[in-house]
């Protein structure tokens, strides 16, 4: 599952406004952001980068005033890491991720969850989109603004082959959501699942990643994997159907 993993992140930045490739990676920029969530690189697998090569990554970031941050799956790449960290790289994280296929997505049951929160829907108008990217800033804390910006990246999501699912909350607006980017390879990242903290507990996390696993299944994807951040969430997506299969590293070069 680690080449598919690493095919996909490499197809998905190819996706940028701005790719960039060069010796062995695949960058993706978006002059919209200075975020290192956004802006980041991976290698092709089994790259065999140089240190000309790294330098050269390096280049690309710093001549548009951005850290230079890497995620991809360590196995699917060997040579890459120690590569990395002659350049001084370090690490940032180090997450497991996990992957549900249509053999092993079960779907929760309504009755889990108060009838008011039952609905998983597809954003249809700009209030829908700006509501759900204020209530993952919400649910994340404040680790980004909501923002035009950012409710405008989850409408191409949704447009461009992806997906984008959310309960409304009994009040009008958002009460949780997340997003699958489309297909690539044959697989599917699940990502940004988030809840605002009144509406925790419902069983709003579970529904809208089943809800956008079986959306990927339906368009023709054979997995869709996750990470999560906490073993509170790891329990969710495993109970519709997301098992263990790699881990993915995360670095970037600060200075």
């Amino acid at each position: 599952m680690d080449i598919d993993v690493q095919s996909f992140a490499v197809a998905n930045l190819l996706r940028r406004p701005v790719p960039v490739e060069t010796g062995g990676f695949v960058a993706g920029f978006d002059p919209a952001t200075t975020s290192p969530f956004i802006n980041y690189a991976t290698p092709v697998p089994d790259a065999r980068p140089t240190d000309r090569d790294v330098t050269a990554l390096v280049e690309a970031f710093r001549e548009r005033g951005l850290t230079p941050r890497l995620e991809f799956a360590p196995d699917a790449a060997p040579a890459v890491e120690p590569a990395l960290r002659r350049a001084g790289f370090t690490t940032e994280a180090v997450h497991e991720y996990l992957v549900c296929t249509p053999a092993t997505l079960a779907m929760p049951a309504a009755g889990d969850r108060p009838a008011v929160l039952r609905a998983v829907e597809a954003p249809a108008t700009d209030e829908d989109y700006e509501a759900i990217d204020a209530a993952l800033s919400e649910a994340f804390e404040g680790a980004f603004a909501s923002s035009p910006e950012g409710a405008a990246r989850l409408r191409r999501t949704q447009e461009n082959g992806g997906a984008v699912r959310f309960v409304r909350a009994p009040g009008g607006g958002c009460a949780g959501a997340a997003s699958c980017s489309a297909p690539a390879v044959g697989t599917s990242e699940l990502a940004g699942v988030g809840t605002r903290p009144a509406y925790r507990g419902r069983g709003i996390a579970a529904s809208v990643t089943a809800a956008l696993a079986e959306a990927m299944f339906v368009r023709g994807a054979r997995s869709v994997w996750l990470e999560y951040s906490g073993e509170g969430s790891r329990r969710v997506y495993e109970r519709v159907g997301f098992l263990p299969r790699g881990t993915r590293l995360y670095v970037r070069l600060e200075g």
